[in-house]
């Protein structure tokens, strides 16, 4: 465990650019591992949580290299894994955990997946459920991990997500995969977000209760090459120091799909200037650069529909809402009480940690900022993106701050520090 200490910033200038999109990185990897022959995948994510990934598919039976920054994979093709020799763990990673689950759910053995004590908290059900509703023999301990997935015949037909979460329809996704005799159509009434489907090529349809996808064996990945565009959940810490202490910042080759710029939309409507160039799409995905300057931010409301495609990036907004006019309101969040901690619990904690005045929901939070303190030690009650929000916040305090555990921040971003010092420019 580690204290860092974090000295106030007054001015932010120059250029990043970020390892690969985290949740593609694991989608690329599970791909690439799926089809048959080779396939290569550049500026992969270096985030622990795809590193357990990856070991996870080792153990399984996908030959996988990195040579010179390039990961090199030989896929098994279909239902070719093999059964592994140990338990698999995850690790911290709930995206491994819940998108192997259906994976494996359509392999033809045993496998035990586990992961670590803050994982083996986390809620497991959201994914076994409706993977036992197409046929997945998959149980749980006590709704957590372990979780245990035997051979199965999965079933063609209709399911309705009931939890907003690309996690678990991802899981359903890949298990559909495998349907060998029919089509399963998933109706998503949340509309979340779709880099499964957009990398694999399944169309999305308007449903009157959302959007739906149909699919089956065709859809099955082919070996390819992956270039994976920067990651935007990394990003937004950056572009929300940025709006606040000014005075610009270029991001290079961002992920910009429709489905993960919510936020910086959300941004936009509370008055910042990020202005996006240079878009492209391509296998993963639309990318391009963003350009952003210092704005005077005035809170906004958040719309429901909105919440789940700005899930991961709620703790940075928070930091932004602190600083805009007005009350910044986050509700019909309850989703946060389950990621690698409690975030509501979390933020709420350390907003009041240094003077802020907030109120806790059940399913959110409202809170009325700028008059806060010169200095506050924040816990990051090990969640990388608690420990990067507050981060950013100490650097945004006249005397800085603490930050508790802050080697968190490695499970999604490890060089967010070396970031945070090559952009902060000394008056």
């Amino acid at each position: 465990m580690s204290i860092k200490n974090i000295s106030p910033i007054t001015r932010v200038k120059g250029e990043l650019t970020f390892g690969g999109d985290k949740s593609v990185s694991h989608r690329a990897v599970i791909f690439a591992s799926m089809a048959e022959g080779g396939s290569v995948i550049k500026n992969i994510s270096t985030s622990e949580d795809v590193k357990s990934t990856i070991k996870c598919l080792k153990s399984i039976g996908a030959k996988i290299d990195q040579k010179d920054g390039v990961i090199v994979i030989k896929g098994v093709g279909f239902k070719g894994f093999t059964k592994s020799e140990e338990v698999l763990d995850a690790g911290n990673s709930g995206t491994t955990a819940r998108l192997l689950a259906g994976l494996l759910a359509a392999q033809d053995f045993e496998t035990v997946i586990t992961g670590d004590e803050s994982l083996q908290k986390r809620p497991m059900d959201r994914v076994t459920a409706p993977l036992k509703k197409i046929g997945a023999k998959a149980t749980l301990d006590k709704k957590h991990l372990p979780m245990t997935i035997k051979k199965s015949k999965l079933k063609a037909g209709e399911i309705t997500l009931e939890v907003a979460s690309a996690q678990v329809k991802s899981a359903l996704i890949l298990a559909g995969l495998h349907i060998e005799d029919g089509e399963l159509t998933i109706i998503d009434p949340f509309e979340t977000r779709n880099h499964t489907e957009e990398m694999l090529g399944i169309e999305r349809v308007d449903h009157p209760s959302g959007k739906s996808i149909t699919l089956s064996s065709k859809f099955y990945p082919q070996a390819g090459e992956y270039l994976i565009p920067g990651d935007i959940s990394s990003a937004m810490f950056f572009i929300v120091l940025t709006l606040i202490a000014g005075d610009s910042l270029r991001i290079k080759n961002l992920l910009l799909s429709p489905e993960r710029i919510k936020a910086l939309e959300i941004l936009q409507r509370m008055g910042a200037t990020i202005i996006f160039d240079r878009e492209e799409t391509g296998k993963c995905g639309k990318s391009g650069d963003i350009f952003v300057k210092r704005s005077d931010l005035i809170n906004v409301e958040i719309f429901p529909e909105e919440i789940p495609l700005i899930i991961d990036e709620i703790p940075a907004l928070t930091i932004a809402g602190l600083f805009a006019e007005g009350g910044f309101m986050i509700r019909n969040a309850a989703e946060l009480r389950v990621k690698e901690t409690d975030r509501i619990t979390a933020i709420v904690k350390n907003l009041g940690f240094c003077g802020a005045e907030v109120v806790e929901y059940e399913d959110g939070f409202l809170l009325y900022g700028k008059d806060v303190d010169d200095f506050a030690l924040f816990e990051s009650f090990g969640d990388h993106r608690i420990a990067m929000a507050f981060s950013i916040l100490a650097t945004l305090l006249n005397k800085g701050g603490k930050v508790n555990q802050a080697e968190c921040v490695n499970i999604s971003n490890p060089n967010f520090y070396e970031q945070l010092e090559q952009i902060s420019k000394k008056d």
